[in-house]
């Protein structure tokens, strides 16, 4: 089949299961990337998350991750909401609003790789943030957007309140153009981080991390930065809020990932008071068990 008829084809069926952005990349080592990676883990920037320094050569060229890969399919899903807590309530990361992205993406991605295999026979696997896939690179090399002196990734006029995913193929297609940063001058995210875990331009030091250190981080909060926690009680969008690309946010349209009333309800008094039975009411199906119970209960107690 003719490369740039299949690659137009599964753009618009990437478009009709509700992606908000499909971009393909030629799949090849990530050449001086692997540099910028070594120096950031040599530097103990991934603090606890002891994974990401595993398989480095995997995660720096996708056909040792997957055998014969030839291309990387990347896909954006929209999660910014509707409807968000108030300022004035505790917070939590846009992303962790509903259901469990993992399964909401991962099931589209299935859908459209299944979709692929009608047209066409490959071989492959769907990823999303559920191996040692560089995802922000891919999707910059795939030309959805850049990534941000933030460490997330931007798309022109959309903003950065995306989940991404990956294919990868054992077929050739037409390749799109990686784009350049259009952050300019601009470091509203340097000065918005409430811990400054943004120490330079693109370089997050995930120990400082409010995202970090309330969801990941599996011990006590650093003594050093509960005065900084504020009013997060999950992960923290500090960064991504203050971004001037996000003014292009628009709502999202799926269920699964639209926040319940119980959960916009809940005040801080109500968080107080939260036992194992609310709480698995609350989440169940969420993103936000990642933290467990004890974990949220220690956040809990550290809002302000």
């Amino acid at each position: 089949m003719d490369k740039e008829k299949l690659s137009q084809q599964i753009k618009a069926e990437a478009s009709r299961l509700g992606f908000s952005a499909c971009g393909i990349a030629c799949a090849q080592d990530v050449g001086e990337s692997r540099i910028h990676l070594q120096k950031w883990l040599a530097e103990y920037n991934h603090a606890g998350m002891d994974y990401m320094a595993n398989n480095l050569e995997k995660r720096c060229n996708p056909s040792l991750l997957v055998e014969g890969t030839k291309t990387v399919i990347c896909l954006a899903l929209n999660y910014y909401p509707s409807k968000r807590l108030r300022e004035d309530q505790p917070q939590f990361a846009y992303y962790a609003y509903g259901k469990d992205y993992h399964e909401v993406m991962k099931s589209k991605l299935n859908d459209l790789f299944a979709y692929i295999n009608e047209l066409l026979p490959v071989n492959g696997r769907v990823f999303c943030d559920t191996a040692p896939v560089l995802e922000r690179y891919w999707a910059q090399q795939a030309g959805l957007g850049w990534i941000g002196k933030n460490s997330q990734l931007i798309i022109p006029k959309a903003g950065s309140f995306f989940f991404l995913g990956e294919l990868f193929l054992d077929i050739e297609l037409n390749y799109d153009q990686p784009i350049k940063s259009r952050c300019g001058t601009c470091h509203r995210c340097l000065d918005a981080c409430p811990t400054k875990a943004l120490r330079n331009p693109y370089i997050l030091d995930a120990n400082r991390c409010l995202s970090y250190l309330t969801i990941e981080n599996k011990g006590e909060i650093n003594s050093d930065y509960l005065s900084m926690v504020g009013n997060h009680i999950y992960g923290c969008d500090d960064c991504q809020l203050c971004c001037p690309w996000n003014r292009f946010s628009k709502a999202h349209l799926i269920d699964e990932l639209k926040p319940s009333e119980l959960f916009l309800s809940m005040e801080k008094d109500d968080w107080q008071q939260l036992n194992i039975d609310h709480y698995r009411t609350l989440f169940k199906g969420s993103a936000v068990k990642r933290a467990k119970y004890e974990g949220l209960i220690r956040n809990i107690k550290a809002i302000r």
